[in-house]
């Protein structure tokens, strides 16, 4: 499809016809309150957000660094940014790819919208000397239990109490909140959004974490990778990642969702993308990637495509037809 110089090709020999026949894996039996358990402890944490006004290189918006406290007592850190002139009416949680965040993203199509962006523990303005901001080190914190596993703990980051933190400063915001993520932000979305009532829609771009299985078979050069050598010197990974597989998630993820998923994508494998949406159990909308993580010349089209896309999904009324 591209020219490449990878060991390996970053279609995995799927075709798009391939890719949408991949199902989940089978669930767990306490999959489901797990999860439950983790969204009730950490909608019980006071999470005490502070803002404070930085310089905003949009003339029309508003930037905050803002800080608050996840599950554990951990202190999250990340940006807010609100329209200088209008009212907030809605609100974004959106979440981070694995090379973590500079700064907030200014082209998203939400107006009158708080947009709340933190950073997972550990990651950028969450950084901590605890916890190793390399994705290659990051992905197998804690991994040995499920109760320590640093996903867990990022889904109250990015997803639950990065939630709560936008509502306590603008509660006006419950009446239309979103979430939107890429890459490691789109698996851990994926996890974390079935057991959040509060949510109205989702979009995930080339979501990790699905159908761990299956992507423990397939060589990348993303954080997938420290977990298949992981598993190979220990044996031990599927115990604790079959709590933590996007695609088991996403069958009980009921809301509007909308999926970019890559038919290439060197850092997250495409098989595992498609199992995500695949199994989405509500309204569910497709945008075909040609590539993840891999520049081509068509990048900047397909990409201005797909932001066109996500304001139609957003910014409409009726929900989209179960596919």
């Amino acid at each position: 499809m591209f020219y490449h110089n990878y060991p390996f090709d970053p279609a995995y020999g799927h075709d798009l016809t391939a890719l949408l026949r991949i199902t989940a894996p089978e669930e767990p039996a306490d999959f489901a309150p797990f999860w439950r358990d983790r969204y009730a402890r950490a909608r019980s944490v006071a999470v005490a957000p502070v803002l404070r006004e930085l310089s905003s290189p949009q003339p029309q918006t508003r930037v905050f660094a803002v800080e608050f406290t996840s599950l554990d007592g951990v202190r999250i850190g990340g940006w807010l940014t609100r329209p200088r002139a209008e009212p907030v009416e809605r609100g974004v949680v959106v979440g981070h790819g694995y090379g973590g965040r500079d700064e907030p993203d200014f082209h998203l199509p939400f107006k009158r919208a708080a947009l709340i962006f933190p950073c997972a523990r550990g990651i950028s303005r969450s950084a901590c000397t605890a916890i190793s901001s390399n994705p290659l080190c990051h992905v197998l914190h804690g991994i040995g239990q499920r109760e320590t596993y640093i996903l867990g703990g990022c889904a109250a980051d990015t997803v639950w109490c990065a939630a709560s933190a936008l509502l306590e400063l603008f509660p006006m915001a419950a009446q239309r909140l979103d979430y939107l993520g890429i890459s490691f932000g789109g698996g851990v979305g994926a996890l974390a959004l079935p057991w959040d009532e509060r949510f109205s829609r989702v979009h995930l771009n080339v979501p990790s974490f699905g159908h761990h299985p299956l992507r423990l078979t397939l060589p990348c050069v993303g954080s997938g990778e420290a977990v298949r050598n992981y598993q190979w010197q220990t044996g031990r990974a599927l115990e604790t990642l079959r709590y933590f597989d996007a695609a088991v998630a996403a069958r009980h993820l009921h809301i509007p969702t909308h999926i970019a998923a890559a038919r290439f994508d060197p850092a997250v494998p495409p098989p595992g993308q498609f199992a995500i949406y695949n199994a989405l159990a509500g309204p569910r909308e497709l945008f075909p990637l040609q590539t993840g993580h891999f520049e081509h010349p068509g990048t900047a089209a397909e990409n201005a495509r797909l932001l066109d896309a996500l304001a139609y999904f957003f910014n409409r009324t009726e929900p989209p037809a179960l596919s």
